[in-house]
C-alpha cells in the first residue's frame, strides 16, 4: 500500500495516505511577505535545475507551494513524483509555482535529487533562509508541503496529505475546495451506482486480461466484487490465487458475479505480469480512477474486495478474509450470511482449546529449542502466547528482547506459562538465526498450521501476540502492548488484571493536580493525562512509564518527579504548599517568578 510518512525532525502526528483531511473553520492563518521570506540582501532570485535564475519578481500573482524535502529522506523520494506529476498537470494554468526547500546536507545531493524537479528552489548555498523558511513554517517533518494564496496568505500547511488525497483535482489547495471535494463524495454515496463507481469523463470502459475494452454498462445488475491489488505488497498477491479459485467456480455455475481489478501499482510492468494472471477484468494501469476509490472506499488493508450488489450499491466493504475462511460458501456476500459466520465464529471461540487451535490431523505438536517434538497435549492448561513474528520485520526484532526478558520474568512466578514462535520468515536460515534469539517453543519452519493461525487471529501484520488462557480459549491478541506498557505485569493478560493495574494508576495519582505551570515550559499549563508508549520527560529525558504533565499544543511532556521534585510525585504533591518556589491556586500549581 502505497503510504506517505515522514521522516521526522522532532515529534509530530503524521497522517497516512488514507487519513481524513479536515480544516477547522474560522481559524486565523498567517499572511507572509513572499519577498522577504524567500530573498536575502545578497539575492533576489530563485533557480531552476539547469543552473538559470528566475527573479522573485515573476512570481506575482501566483500560488505558491514551498515544499520542504531532502534526497536522504525515503518518503520524500517517493512522494516527489507524485508531486511532479500534479505540477505537470496544473502548470498549463498559469497561476501555481513550487519552490523546493532543500535538508540536503551537501551541494552534490541537493543537486542529483533537485534535478528530478521541474521547479524552482531556494539556491543550496543560501542556508539561512532555508533554516529561517524551516522555522517560519513549523516543519517538525518532511516531505512538508505547504501552499500560499497570489498574496501570500497561508492556504494550507497539510499538502502533502492533500495532494496524496486528491491530487490535482484539489486546486486550488483552499479548504472551500477540500470542502466541497469532500461534500461531492458524500453526494456521490447517497446516489451511488456502479456507473458513478467505475466510469470517468473519458473513460466509460474497463479491460479484460487481453487487453479488450468491456463496456461498464455490461456489468450493470451483477454482484461485481472490487478487488484493490498492489502486486509488492505480499498479503495481496498470496490471496489472488485463492479469490481465481473462487471465482472459476462461481462462474462454472454461472451465477451473476464479476470482479473488476483496482490496480494500485506504480510500475506498468507488475501491472501487467498481474494481468496475465487473472481471468476477470480490471481498470487501466495508472486511471485516475484507482486512487480516488481508495479514499472513497477507505482503504486501509490489503488485500480487500469490495462487494456492490446488483443495485450498485456497496453491499460489503471487504469479504477478503470470509473468502479465505469459508470460500465459495461466502457468496452472495449477504448480511444473512455473514450473520450466520458470526454464530459459526462465536460457537468456535466458545469452545477453543488449545489442541482445536494448535493440532491439525496427526500433526499434534511444535519444537523446542534442541528441535525435539513437543506434544500439544503436554501445553494444556498453561497460559500460551502464540508470537507471530519474523526477522526480515524490524518491529518484531525490537520487541523480541522486550518479551524474552518477559519471558523469563514470568516464568520465575508462574511455571504454567509458554510461549510459541509463530514465524513468516522466508527461508529456513533466516528462521533458525531468529529463533536461535528465543527461549522458547515455535512451529516447525513452513508449517501449513500458520495460514489456520493467522485467520483464526486475524494477523493482519507483525508483531501480533495472541494470549491463550489455561482453557485454550483466547484472552487478548493485543498482548503485545500490553508488555510493552507494563511487562510481565501484565500477566495473564486478561480484563480483570488491567482493570488492577488501572486502579493502582489512578490511586497513584490520587490528589495530584489536573494542571500545573512549570518554569521549564512557560508558554502553556500542563495537563495531567496518561503518558503514550514511546513518550519521554523533556525534563529529564527519561521514560514517562505511567502518568504525565503534557502541552498538546507543543509535544511537550514531563514527569511528575520533574514537576513536583520529590522522591516521587505524590509526596511532592502532598506537601505542595510547602514547597519553595511553587505557589498553588485551586487545580492550577505555578512556578513562582
Amino acid at each position: 500500500m502505497d503510504i506517505y510518512p515522514h521522516c521526522k525532525r522532532l515529534p509530530y502526528n503524521p497522517s497516512d495516505f488514507f487519513g481524513v483531511i479536515t480544516m477547522a473553520d474560522n481559524v486565523e492563518v498567517d499572511v507572509h511577505d513572499i519577498k522577504s521570506i524567500l530573498t536575502s540582501t545578497e539575492r533576489d532570485y530563485l533557480v531552476r535545475n539547469n543552473g538559470d535564475q528566475v527573479a522573485i519578481s515573476t512570481l506575482k500573482g501566483k500560488k505558491l507551494g514551498l515544499y520542504f524535502s531532502a534526497s536522504w529522506c525515503p518518503p520524500c523520494q517517493r512522494f516527489t513524483p507524485n508531486l511532479v506529476e500534479v505540477y505537470n498537470e496544473l502548470i498549463p494554468k498559469g497561476d501555481l509555482e513550487i519552490i523546493f526547500i532543500s535538508a540536503d546536507k551537501d551541494i552534490d545531493s541537493f543537486t542529483g535529487y533537485f534535478s528530478k524537479m521541474p521547479w524552482l528552489a531556494v539556491p543550496f548555498s543560501d542556508s539561512k533562509t532555508r533554516e529561517s523558511l524551516d522555522e517560519s513554517f513549523k516543519v517538525n517533518g518532511i516531505p512538508h508541503l505547504v501552499f500560499l494564496d497570489e498574496n501570500g496568505k497561508l492556504l494550507t500547511d497539510r499538502g502533502v496529505e492533500i495532494i496524496s488525497e486528491y491530487g490535482s483535482e484539489a486546486y486550488p489547495f483552499t479548504p472551500e475546495r477540500v470542502k466541497e471535494i469532500k461534500d461531492q463524495e458524500e453526494e456521490a454515496r447517497k446516489n451511488q451506482s456502479l456507473k458513478s463507481i467505475l466510469e470517468s469523463p473519458s473513460r466509460g470502459f474497463v479491460i479484460s486480461p487481453n487487453g479488450k475494452k468491456v463496456n461498464i454498462t455490461e456489468l450493470e445488475g451483477k454482484t461485481v466484487g472490487l478487488y484493490f491489488v498492489l502486486s509488492s505488497f505480499k498479503r495481496s498477491t498470496d490471496f489472488t490465487p485463492t479469490l481465481v479459485k473462487v471465482y472459476n467456480e462461481l462462474k462454472s455455475k454461472q451465477e451473476n458475479f464479476e470482479i473488476v481489478m483496482i490496480p494500485l501499482d506504480d510500475k506498468e510492468e507488475s501491472f501487467k505480469k498481474e494481468l496475465e494472471n487473472i481471468p476477470w477484468l480490471s481498470l487501466p494501469f495508472k486511471d485516475k480512477k484507482c486512487q480516488k476509490l481508495s479514499r472513497y472506499f477507505e482503504l486501509s488493508t490489503l488485500p480487500t474486495l469490495v462487494i456492490i450488489g446488483p443495485n450498485g450499491k456497496t453491499l460489503h466493504p471487504n469479504v477478503a478474509d470470509a473468502i479465505e475462511e469459508h470460500g465459495v460458501t461466502a457468496y452472495p456476500f449477504t448480511p444473512d450470511i455473514f450473520a450466520e459466520f458470526e454464530k459459526i465464529e462465536k460457537a468456535k471461540q466458545e469452545s477453543q482449546t488449545l489442541e482445536s487451535v494448535l493440532v491439525s490431523g496427526d500433526v499434534d505438536y511444535v519444537i523446542g529449542k534442541d528441535g525435539n517434538k513437543v506434544r500439544v497435549s503436554d501445553l494444556v492448561g498453561k497460559h500460551v502466547l502464540l508470537y507471530f513474528s519474523a526477522h526480515w520485520c524490524p518491529p518484531c526484532r525490537a520487541f523480541t528482547p522486550k518479551l524474552v526478558e518477559t519471558y523469563h520474568e514470568i516464568k520465575k512466578k508462574h511455571d504454567d506459562f509458554e510461549v510459541v514462535f509463530i514465524s513468516s520468515d522466508r527461508d529456513k536460515d533466516s528462521f533458525d538465526e531468529y529463533y536461535n534469539t528465543m527461549p522458547w517453543l515455535a512451529l516447525p519452519f513452513g508449517d501449513k498450521r500458520k495460514q489456520s493461525l493467522s485467520r483464526v487471529f486475524k494477523v493482519k501484520g507483525i508483531p501480533l501476540l495472541a494470549a491463550l488462557g489455561p482453557t485454550g480459549k483466547t484472552v487478548t491478541t493485543k498482548a503485545r502492548g500490553l508488555i510493552m506498557a507494563h511487562g510481565a505485569e501484565a500477566f495473564p493478560f486478561t480484563d480483570e488484571r488491567m482493570a488492577e493495574i488501572e486502579a493502582g494508576f489512578a490511586e497513584m495519582a490520587k490528589g495530584w493536580p489536573e494542571k500545573v505551570k512549570h518554569g521549564l515550559h512557560e508558554e502553556h499549563e500542563l495537563v495531567l493525562r496518561r503518558s503514550s508508549e514511546g513518550c519521554r520527560c523533556d525534563g529529564c529525558d527519561g521514560e514517562v512509564k505511567v502518568w504525565t504533565y503534557r502541552c498538546d499544543e507543543c509535544d511537550f511532556d514531563l514527569h511528575p518527579d520533574c514537576v513536583f521534585k520529590g522522591s516521587n510525585g505524590k509526596e511532592g504533591v502532598e506537601e505542595k504548599g510547602k514547597m519553595e518556589g511553587w505557589v498553588c491556586d485551586g487545580e492550577v500549581c505555578t512556578k513562582a517568578s
